[in-house]
Protein backbone atom coordinates (compact mmCIF):
# COMPACT_ATOMS: atom_id res chain seq x y z
CA UNK A 1 0.00 0.00 0.00
CA UNK A 2 1.43 3.59 -0.93
CA UNK A 3 2.31 5.10 2.07
CA UNK A 4 2.69 8.73 2.87
CA UNK A 5 2.86 10.12 6.63
CA UNK A 6 4.59 12.55 9.45
CA UNK A 7 7.59 12.52 11.06
CA UNK A 8 7.79 14.60 14.44
CA UNK A 9 7.94 14.73 17.65
CA UNK A 10 5.42 14.26 19.89
CA UNK A 11 2.26 14.03 17.30
CA UNK A 12 -0.96 13.98 19.75
CA UNK A 13 -1.43 17.32 18.34
CA UNK A 14 -1.35 16.69 14.76
CA UNK A 15 -4.36 16.59 12.78
CA UNK A 16 -2.79 15.69 9.74
CA UNK A 17 -3.98 12.48 9.41
CA UNK A 18 -7.77 13.29 9.63
CA UNK A 19 -7.10 15.27 7.05
CA UNK A 20 -5.01 13.38 4.66
CA UNK A 21 -7.45 10.24 5.43
CA UNK A 22 -10.46 12.80 4.11
CA UNK A 23 -8.58 13.79 1.01
CA UNK A 24 -7.41 10.53 -0.20
CA UNK A 25 -11.17 8.96 0.70
CA UNK A 26 -12.42 11.95 -1.43
CA UNK A 27 -9.89 11.34 -4.41
CA UNK A 28 -10.70 7.83 -4.25
CA UNK A 29 -7.67 6.16 -3.94
CA UNK A 30 -8.03 3.21 -1.65
CA UNK A 31 -4.83 1.73 -2.09
CA UNK A 32 -2.98 5.00 -0.17
CA UNK A 33 -2.70 5.88 2.98
CA UNK A 34 -0.96 8.62 5.43
CA UNK A 35 0.09 7.14 8.93
CA UNK A 36 2.03 9.84 11.90
CA UNK A 37 5.57 8.42 12.61
CA UNK A 38 6.63 9.95 15.68
CA UNK A 39 10.14 9.82 15.79
CA UNK A 40 12.05 10.47 18.91
CA UNK A 41 15.13 10.81 17.35
CA UNK A 42 16.17 11.10 13.61
CA UNK A 43 18.19 7.70 13.96
CA UNK A 44 15.05 6.05 14.05
CA UNK A 45 13.97 8.16 10.24
CA UNK A 46 16.07 5.21 8.03
CA UNK A 47 13.79 2.01 9.33
CA UNK A 48 10.72 3.90 8.10
CA UNK A 49 12.07 2.66 4.33
CA UNK A 50 12.39 -0.79 5.94
CA UNK A 51 8.91 -1.38 7.30
CA UNK A 52 7.30 0.64 4.78
CA UNK A 53 8.48 -0.29 1.60
CA UNK A 54 6.17 1.99 -0.45
CA UNK A 55 6.68 5.52 1.69
CA UNK A 56 6.20 8.43 -1.14
CA UNK A 57 5.59 10.93 0.56
CA UNK A 58 6.40 12.70 4.10
CA UNK A 59 5.48 15.77 6.25
CA UNK A 60 7.73 17.31 8.80
CA UNK A 61 6.95 18.75 11.81
CA UNK A 62 8.47 19.88 15.32
CA UNK A 63 11.21 19.84 15.85
CA UNK A 64 12.71 18.52 12.47
CA UNK A 65 12.24 20.83 9.93
CA UNK A 66 15.58 22.12 10.06
CA UNK A 67 17.74 18.60 11.47
CA UNK A 68 16.00 16.84 8.53
CA UNK A 69 17.96 18.62 5.88
CA UNK A 70 21.22 16.86 6.02
CA UNK A 71 19.39 13.39 5.35
CA UNK A 72 17.98 14.69 1.78
CA UNK A 73 19.30 14.40 -1.61
CA UNK A 74 17.87 17.19 -2.97
CA UNK A 75 16.38 20.52 -1.65
CA UNK A 76 13.89 22.94 -3.19
CA UNK A 77 15.41 26.20 -4.08
CA UNK A 78 12.64 27.78 -1.88
CA UNK A 79 13.85 25.67 1.11
CA UNK A 80 16.99 26.38 0.74
CA UNK A 81 16.40 29.86 0.90
CA UNK A 82 13.96 29.10 4.00
CA UNK A 83 16.49 26.86 5.65
CA UNK A 84 13.68 24.36 6.91
CA UNK A 85 11.77 21.53 5.27
CA UNK A 86 8.12 20.26 5.91
CA UNK A 87 7.80 18.00 3.50
CA UNK A 88 9.75 15.69 1.64
CA UNK A 89 9.14 13.46 -1.91
CA UNK A 90 10.30 10.56 -2.09
CA UNK A 91 11.20 8.59 -5.63
CA UNK A 92 13.02 5.37 -5.96
CA UNK A 93 15.70 4.86 -9.15
CA UNK A 94 17.35 1.47 -9.92
CA UNK A 95 16.44 -0.14 -5.94
CA UNK A 96 17.60 3.06 -4.54
CA UNK A 97 15.39 5.16 -2.68
CA UNK A 98 16.21 9.35 -3.24
CA UNK A 99 15.08 12.08 -1.41
CA UNK A 100 13.77 15.95 -2.11
CA UNK A 101 13.00 18.50 0.22
CA UNK A 102 10.19 21.51 0.08
CA UNK A 103 8.66 24.07 2.29
CA UNK A 104 4.92 24.33 1.65
CA UNK A 105 4.73 26.39 5.24
CA UNK A 106 5.48 29.91 3.57
CA UNK A 107 3.10 29.77 0.92
CA UNK A 108 0.47 28.11 2.63
CA UNK A 109 0.98 30.92 5.92
CA UNK A 110 1.37 33.21 2.83
CA UNK A 111 -2.34 32.30 1.39
CA UNK A 112 -4.00 32.19 4.52
CA UNK A 113 -4.91 35.56 5.47
CA UNK A 114 -4.78 39.34 4.31
CA UNK A 115 -1.67 40.53 6.09
CA UNK A 116 -1.84 44.42 4.28
CA UNK A 117 -2.10 47.21 6.60
CA UNK A 118 1.30 45.78 8.22
CA UNK A 119 4.14 47.21 7.89
CA UNK A 120 6.41 45.18 10.80
CA UNK A 121 6.18 41.92 12.36
CA UNK A 122 6.89 39.90 15.51
CA UNK A 123 7.48 36.44 15.01
CA UNK A 124 7.81 34.18 17.99
CA UNK A 125 10.41 31.71 17.62
CA UNK A 126 13.36 31.00 15.80
CA UNK A 127 13.23 27.48 14.67
CA UNK A 128 11.58 26.25 10.96
CA UNK A 129 8.14 27.33 10.92
CA UNK A 130 9.44 30.86 11.68
CA UNK A 131 11.84 30.88 9.15
CA UNK A 132 9.15 30.17 6.52
CA UNK A 133 7.03 32.65 7.91
CA UNK A 134 9.44 35.27 7.66
CA UNK A 135 10.11 34.23 4.72
CA UNK A 136 6.80 34.70 3.36
CA UNK A 137 6.49 38.40 5.13
CA UNK A 138 9.68 39.42 3.90
CA UNK A 139 7.83 39.03 0.22
CA UNK A 140 5.50 41.04 1.14
CA UNK A 141 7.85 43.89 2.12
CA UNK A 142 6.71 43.14 5.76
CA UNK A 143 9.74 43.50 7.81
CA UNK A 144 10.52 40.89 10.69
CA UNK A 145 11.60 40.96 14.25
CA UNK A 146 11.98 37.33 16.10
CA UNK A 147 11.60 36.89 19.42
CA UNK A 148 12.72 34.16 21.77
CA UNK A 149 13.78 33.25 25.10
CA UNK A 150 16.86 34.47 25.02
CA UNK A 151 18.26 37.21 22.57
CA UNK A 152 20.54 35.08 20.05
CA UNK A 153 21.26 37.22 17.01
CA UNK A 154 21.14 40.77 16.03
CA UNK A 155 17.71 39.76 14.06
CA UNK A 156 15.97 38.63 17.09
CA UNK A 157 15.17 40.47 20.97
CA UNK A 158 14.02 38.11 24.23
CA UNK A 159 10.60 38.39 25.31
CA UNK A 160 12.05 40.65 28.30
CA UNK A 161 13.00 43.74 25.53
CA UNK A 162 9.59 43.86 24.03
CA UNK A 163 8.46 47.23 24.76
CA UNK A 164 5.32 49.69 24.02
CA UNK A 165 7.69 51.70 21.09
CA UNK A 166 8.26 47.75 19.19
CA UNK A 167 4.18 46.75 19.94
CA UNK A 168 3.22 50.16 18.60
CA UNK A 169 5.05 49.66 15.61
CA UNK A 170 4.88 45.50 14.80
CA UNK A 171 1.23 45.34 14.89
CA UNK A 172 2.02 41.58 13.36
CA UNK A 173 2.48 39.25 16.42
CA UNK A 174 2.78 35.55 14.55
CA UNK A 175 3.46 32.92 17.40
CA UNK A 176 5.55 29.94 15.51
CA UNK A 177 6.08 28.57 18.65
CA UNK A 178 4.63 25.08 20.31
CA UNK A 179 3.04 27.19 23.38
CA UNK A 180 -0.21 26.92 23.79
CA UNK A 181 -0.26 23.72 22.14
CA UNK A 182 -2.12 20.19 22.88
CA UNK A 183 -1.61 18.75 25.46
CA UNK A 184 0.11 21.94 27.15
CA UNK A 185 -2.91 24.58 26.85
CA UNK A 186 -2.01 26.19 29.50
CA UNK A 187 1.24 27.78 28.10
CA UNK A 188 1.45 30.69 26.28
CA UNK A 189 4.35 33.09 25.06
CA UNK A 190 5.38 35.98 27.40
CA UNK A 191 3.58 39.34 25.65
CA UNK A 192 2.86 41.77 27.44
CA UNK A 193 -0.55 41.77 26.46
CA UNK A 194 -2.10 44.68 28.36
CA UNK A 195 -0.30 46.48 25.61
CA UNK A 196 -2.16 44.89 22.82
CA UNK A 197 -4.77 47.10 20.89
CA UNK A 198 -7.32 46.56 17.75
CA UNK A 199 -4.64 47.40 15.76
CA UNK A 200 -2.85 44.08 16.10
CA UNK A 201 -3.53 41.15 14.30
CA UNK A 202 -2.61 38.23 16.14
CA UNK A 203 -1.92 34.91 14.23
CA UNK A 204 -1.57 31.30 15.42
CA UNK A 205 0.03 28.41 13.49
CA UNK A 206 -0.94 26.09 16.82
CA UNK A 207 -4.59 24.81 15.38
CA UNK A 208 -4.98 22.22 18.30
CA UNK A 209 -6.76 24.03 20.16
CA UNK A 210 -8.89 25.97 17.83
CA UNK A 211 -8.36 29.32 20.40
CA UNK A 212 -5.06 28.95 22.17
CA UNK A 213 -4.20 31.43 25.45
CA UNK A 214 -2.05 33.56 23.03
CA UNK A 215 -5.09 34.06 21.01
CA UNK A 216 -7.75 34.40 23.25
CA UNK A 217 -5.50 37.36 25.37
CA UNK A 218 -5.26 39.29 22.27
CA UNK A 219 -8.71 39.16 21.28
CA UNK A 220 -9.88 40.41 25.34
CA UNK A 221 -7.19 43.06 23.96
CA UNK A 222 -8.96 43.61 21.06
CA UNK A 223 -7.04 42.35 18.70
CA UNK A 224 -8.16 40.64 15.73
CA UNK A 225 -6.87 36.80 15.93
CA UNK A 226 -6.56 33.44 13.66
CA UNK A 227 -5.22 29.79 14.13
CA UNK A 228 -3.09 27.78 11.96
CA UNK A 229 -6.16 25.37 10.65
CA UNK A 230 -6.59 27.56 7.45
CA UNK A 231 -2.45 27.43 7.06
CA UNK A 232 -2.37 23.49 7.81
CA UNK A 233 -4.87 23.06 5.15
CA UNK A 234 -3.37 24.94 2.68
CA UNK A 235 0.12 23.28 3.11
CA UNK A 236 -1.13 19.98 3.26
CA UNK A 237 -2.70 20.32 -0.40
CA UNK A 238 0.64 21.80 -1.57
CA UNK A 239 2.17 19.23 -0.09
CA UNK A 240 -0.44 16.47 -2.07
CA UNK A 241 0.13 18.36 -5.28
CA UNK A 242 3.82 17.84 -4.88
CA UNK A 243 4.12 14.08 -4.21
CA UNK A 244 1.69 13.54 -7.03
CA UNK A 245 3.33 15.79 -9.64
CA UNK A 246 4.75 12.89 -11.49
Amino acid sequence: MITYGLIGYPLSHSASGSWFAEKLKKEGKSGYRYLNFPLKSLNEFPALFRKYPALKGLNVTIPYKEEIIPWLEEIDLKAEKIGAVNTIFIYRERGNIHMKGYNTDADGFLKSADFSGHSKALILGTGGAAKAVAYALTGLGISCLFVSRTKKTAANISYRAITKEILDSHTLIVNATPLGMFPAEETFPPLPYHLLSKKHFLYDLVYNPDRTLFLKKGEEAGAAIQNGTKMLQIQADLSYTIWNAE
